[in-house]
């Protein structure tokens, strides 16, 4: 993160290589058994662009997220007057606006502003609102995260709502799933219910992404995947 950008839990901008270096050591402790790949999380920030951009330059990175966080101190100085549906709206617009940057492959928990405004969240007064954000997304060609962490919030549901994927699976807009899991113990926490979530969105793919490029896989493919996984037992890497 730029200087100067305060966020609880954020990677400083000091200890990149510190990442870089610790996400190499992994690839060659698993190499042959679990594939490890360099991604990257960034805030979209008016204003950061250029820094954004030359923080992507300086590593080989096979995925990137754009992230909108309303909860951080400075989003809300800059963008919030008191009331909190225009925060929401301000929120979508933004988020549209991190896709039209080019910088990155999906948005993350593309609806995380309900988290910061529970008290009037009601989607449907907004749907105008994000449909317009939506079309402006599907523009660009950018994916979209379904984020199954969003159940362990405040409004206990996956990042998007139902009714906002279906409005994406309408304008085409691909879709990879994350946990955000921040703990070894959620990993792919929630994936088969977000499968089936998607598959009731009307979605048929899902998507990922090497070097950069997105891929896709059937549901059902990637449900086969997910049982897989179960049933490996990797044995522990050598010591580093």
């Amino acid at each position: 993160m730029p200087d100067g950008y305060s966020a609880s839990s954020r990677m400083r901008a000091d200890q990149l290589a510190d990442y870089l270096e610790l996400v190499q050591r992994a690839r060659q402790q698993w190499e042959g058994r679990i594939d490890v790949r360099l991604g990257l999380e960034c805030d979209f920030f008016a204003g950061t662009e250029p820094w954004v951009e030359r923080q992507l330059a300086s590593a080989d990175f096979h995925y990137v997220l754009g992230s909108v966080h309303p909860q951080v101190a400075e989003f809300r100085q800059r963008y919030f007057d008191g009331d909190a549906r225009s925060y929401q709206r301000t929120y979508f617009e933004q988020l549209a606006a991190a896709a039209e940057t080019g910088l990155f492959d999906c948005l993350a928990h593309p609806d995380l502003v309900k988290n910061e405004t529970v008290e009037v969240w009601q989607p449907a007064t907004i749907m105008d609102d994000i449909c317009r954000s939506l079309d402006r997304i599907a523009a660009t060609g950018i994916a979209m995260e379904l984020n199954t962490s969003g159940v362990n919030k405040s409004i206990a549901e996956m990042n998007p709502f139902p009714a906002m994927l279906v409005e994406m699976r309408q304008r085409g807009i691909p879709v990879v799933v994350g946990a955000d899991a921040h703990d070894p113990d959620r990993v792919a926490d929630g994936f088969d219910s977000a499968l089936a979530l998607l598959e009731s969105c009307g979605y048929t793919h899902l998507s990922f992404f090497l070097e950069r490029t997105r891929r896709e896989i059937p549901l059902p493919e990637a449900q086969r995947s997910l049982s897989a996984d179960r049933d490996t037992v990797f044995a522990r890497p050598a010591s580093a």
